[in-house]
């Protein structure tokens, strides 16, 4: 199957196009940002990585064709899991959080979460393919992020907060000037998951915290989030006020605990050649 098939993409102008992965049909797929600056194109998550990614852009006209833009596509994972991040290897500048540089770098296959079924994949990316031999691989970040960086576009800035909880690497990228927030699984239209390796539910109330306080403030308008569909500041205090209400008590706390219990031993089953 080649990356035109694999794909598809929408643009929702401003230079931002929303790219899905057509045949991963399934809860865990991740949207797939593309953001177009003066000086600079950046690609949020990236998805499996079972077909190119950059071949599909290149191939669909989507950076255009001006002779001044030098810089290569930076691709910026908002988390290490293996739906955010297993297309990194195919991009030539590769942006994470500090936190989850040796899980990228590694190919760490337990930290990023790789838990992908046949089942899932409507049509194989290519003849013979199965979902048990599925690894993220490895590959060198060569933009370390942390809190307060700034992504310069030329004409917009990305903002990296680090909002840990979902994972402990887990990054918004926030722009200020036209009040987007890139949540990835920091929050989106569904159940906030804290119960993956790594994840932290005391980080995860003060991300969600800190999110309030973006709407309270008047910095977000629209969210693009890892998942689902695109929402609104309104939308964005509902979710983050009640996960802050749900995560202290005694049923969300053991629930927790199960859940997490469970998602470590399938996770060690699935990938038996981790450093864990």
């Amino acid at each position: 199957m080649s990356a035109a098939d694999w794909y598809a993409h929408k643009s929702l102008g401003d230079g931002l196009f929303w790219i899905q992965e057509r045949f991963y049909q399934s809860e865990n797929r991740a949207n797939i940002w593309l953001l177009r600056g003066s000086h600079q194109d950046v690609v949020i998550d990236t998805g499996l990585g079972l077909r190119s990614l950059p071949d599909y852009i290149d191939g669909a006209g989507l950076l255009g064709e001006d002779p001044q833009r030098k810089n290569p596509l930076l691709a910026i994972a908002t988390h290490a899991h293996f739906d955010h991040s297993g297309g990194l290897h195919q991009f030539q500048q590769v942006g994470v959080h500090s936190a989850e540089v040796d899980a990228v770098a590694n190919g760490d296959n337990f930290e990023t979460a790789t838990w992908l079924s046949d089942r899932e994949i409507a049509e194989a990316p290519s003849p013979g393919w199965r979902a048990r031999n599925y690894r993220v691989k490895a590959v060198q970040p060569t933009h370390i992020l942390q809190e307060g960086d700034v992504i310069n576009l030329g004409d917009r800035q990305l903002n990296v907060l680090h909002m840990p909880g979902h994972s402990r690497g887990s990054i918004c990228l926030h722009d200020r000037d036209n009040k987007m927030l890139f949540s990835g699984d920091v929050v989106y239209e569904g159940a906030m998951i804290d119960w993956l390796p790594y994840s932290h539910v005391s980080d995860y109330i003060s991300s969600c915290e800190r999110l309030v306080g973006l709407v309270d403030s008047e910095q977000v308008d629209q969210v693009l989030p890892g998942h689902y569909n695109t929402f609104g500041a309104k939308r964005l205090h509902r979710i983050a006020s009640s996960y802050i209400s749900r995560a202290g008590t005694c049923p969300a706390k053991f629930s927790t605990f199960a859940w997490g219990t469970l998602a470590g031993v399938a996770l060690r089953a699935f990938n038996p050649r981790c450093a864990c």
